[in-house]
């Protein structure tokens, strides 16, 4: 079907999204050895929602949907397209960590639905809130990470900012989901993230909560498979 079909090629574009490798730095990932084992993607909207995405402030669950979603990277290859008008033309728009839209609306739009956001750039947005929460009070915030972390110190600092800024609404993953999104990409790459050391990266989340969230998925900004 045309769904399993689209499905398909988000997982081949998420293969493009992990960060890095700390297990050798001049080992590379044989992407090309995967061709053959292509097979039908895991059902992700049967993973629950509501579990997946803990409120930091109150007890109201994540249970947004959207027909039609698109996902703003955060590189430059969207600079000088003009893209800005089609991407808020979306039902909803996904953005990534602290990517501005600010000086950059004609290319990139103004719109922002979801902004997924690593721990590792929790401070980088919420020292400008100006910029991503006031300029857009109607975005959902989606903060992952090592769920020690997150649990601790992390939610309590996005705890207080949510009380400042009235109309913020954030999620945190939850561990248990974060375990889901590791077992995923061990399915998708046969290795294990711990063993192998490696990290994912906030593209790899995003694309797995849109394919969550949205019934269909575009993508602006993905380099081409022959870009490295």
């Amino acid at each position: 079907s045309q769904r399993a079909a689209a499905l398909g090629v988000l997982f081949a574009l998420i293969m493009l999204l992990i960060i890095y490798s700390s297990g050798s730095g001049s080992e590379v990932f044989p992407y090309s050895r995967l061709r053959g084992r292509a097979r039908r993607p895991p059902d992700l909207k049967k993973w629950g929602v509501k579990s997946g995405y803990l409120p930091t402030c109150g007890n109201k669950s994540l249970t947004a949907r959207c027909h039609q979603c698109v996902i703003v990277t955060s590189s430059s290859h969207l600079l000088g397209t003009r893209l800005g008008a089609a991407i808020d033309g979306a039902e909803c728009t996904i953005r990534m960590n602290d990517a501005p839209t600010t000086g950059y609306e004609v290319d990139v739009g103004n719109k922002t639905s979801f902004r997924v956001v690593a721990h590792s750039s929790l401070y980088r947005v919420l020292k400008r809130p100006q910029e991503f929460v006031n300029k857009t009070p109607e975005t959902i915030f989606i903060f992952w990470g090592p769920p020690a972390k997150m649990q601790k110190s992390l939610l309590k600092i996005i705890q207080r900012v949510s009380a400042s800024f009235p109309n913020m609404t954030a999620y945190v993953v939850s561990p248990g989901r974060m375990k889901q999104f590791d077992d995923l990409f061990r399915g998708e790459t046969g290795k294990d993230r711990e063993k192998s050391r490696s990290w994912l990266s906030t593209g790899w989340f995003t694309m797995v909560i849109a394919v969550e969230l949205c019934d269909t998925v575009h993508v602006y900004g993905m380099v081409p498979p022959n870009y490295c």
